[in-house]
């Protein structure tokens, strides 16, 4: 089967972003599906390509099928404006390859949402089937954040009815985007929960751990590593380290390893701090041998009930893979997977004093960090290996095309797990 796969922030781990498609590209690829691939230019992503741009493309084969990477920069720094130009510029790049291409199946990858357009025009114009995968719930979640410019909300509302509806089948990567979907119109026995998972090889014991100059031997690291904007509320992790640096603690260090549209004014409000480090955004290897040298793995998000049920985030599978216990200031499904697994513990969002002492609770008690570490790597292996959800995927993938060539009912495989 030919698989046109849409992913604009695509990476392969030789980048800091996340690496799904990647993973669920090359599974594809494995059972010996054409794929390819096509993103845009994502700071701190790495398409796996080199050399340069012609016409505004370049093409190649990573992992066992194609990359083409579109000459469309994009940041999360960028100003809304910019970000949509970006965003529709690729759209109308990827509608002109799905409609030369003429695959057999189309892979529609959110955010940004914009993605379901090429997907909804090769299936009017070509009749092709597609999987519209909701990664972030949009536009439930800028909404919720309220960040959501009025003018294109009836805009955003139509085009993400409309992808729930014309979907083949809608993966999505928690129960409550799974809800959405389905209170979008999709079909509920097409709408399956395929969350994010970790990465064993990438992270884990066998990793040679290193640590940064500013940390000293006795110092217990607590690692943070992610996007630094708006949604991940991380001036809650500068209020811990202020609460704790004014009682002379100084068994603990903080870093926070990214980019995002908040690091400068992050950087500006923790100068005075002796306990908190900024680090660049850094390739996943990179990151996972400084999860080898940490002792704490931290997923911050801000104060926002709808992050709840809606969020699905790579930070927390890190972590998990690592070996690392995790504190959690998101409610909902990632505090119920740390608490109910044993592999970390859940803070209130906002709560800084509830942060610090979640921190210092950990730091005086090695026994059961290490106990965290164990029951984390433990759920890492037994339901969340990547390789299990690449398999459950590519199921679905397959499906497909018998589905529709045959009109039949749906196929019903098992799902098992949180996603």
């Amino acid at each position: 089967m030919h698989i046109l796969y849409l992913h604009q922030h695509f990476s392969t781990p030789a980048g800091s972003t996340a690496t799904r498609s990647f993973a669920f590209a090359r599974a594809l690829a494995a059972r010996g599906h054409r794929v390819t691939l096509a993103t845009g230019r994502t700071q701190g992503a790495e398409s796996g390509l080199s050399g340069p741009f012609r016409k505004g493309r370049r093409d190649g084969r990573v992992a066992g099928f194609q990359v083409v990477e579109l000459g469309i920069p994009y940041a999360n720094a960028m100003v809304m404006a910019a970000r949509s130009v970006a965003f529709l510029r690729y759209a109308a790049a990827a509608t002109r390859l799905a409609l030369r291409e003429k695959p057999d199946l189309v892979i529609a990858s959110s955010t940004p949402l914009t993605v379901a357009l090429p997907a909804l025009l090769a299936k009017a114009l070509r009749g092709i089937p597609f999987i519209f995968e909701i990664r972030d719930p949009w536009p439930e979640l800028p909404r919720a954040m309220g960040v959501l410019p009025a003018p294109i909300a009836p805009f955003m509302e139509g085009l993400a009815n409309l992808a729930c509806r014309r979907a083949a089948a809608v993966v999505a990567l928690s129960e409550g985007m799974g809800e959405t979907a389905r209170t979008r119109g999709a079909d509920p026995a097409w709408v399956k929960v395929i969350g994010n998972g970790c990465d064993l090889d990438l992270f884990g014991p066998h990793i040679a751990p290193w640590r940064p100059a500013e940390a000293a031997p006795w110092e217990v690291l607590a690692l943070y590593a992610g996007a630094h904007g708006r949604a991940n509320g991380l001036g809650v992790v500068v209020e811990a380290a202020r609460l704790l640096a004014a009682r002379g603690e100084a068994r603990l260090r903080i870093l926070l390893v990214g980019e995002g549209a908040e690091k400068t004014t992050l950087m500006r409000t923790a100068a005075d701090l002796p306990n908190i480090n900024f680090l660049p955004p850094m390739p996943k290897r990179e990151v996972a041998g400084l999860f080898a040298g940490s002792q704490i793995a931290l997923h911050i998000l801000a104060d926002c009930p709808a992050f709840a049920e809606w969020t699905a985030p790579n930070k927390l599978m890190d972590g998990l893979a690592a070996g690392r216990p995790v504190i959690s200031t998101a409610p909902g499904d990632a505090a119920r997977l740390l608490t109910e697994g044993g592999a970390g513990m859940a803070v209130a969002p906002g709560d800084a004093a509830g942060l610090a002492a979640a921190l210092i609770g950990l730091v005086e008690d090695p026994a059961r960090r290490t106990a965290m570490g164990a029951a984390a790597r433990s759920l890492a292996v037994r339901q969340y290996d990547r390789r299990l959800l690449a398999a459950r995927f590519s199921a679905l993938v397959e499906a497909i095309p018998t589905a529709q060539t045959a009109h039949s009912k749906p196929v019903h495989y098992a799902i098992s797990g949180r996603g």
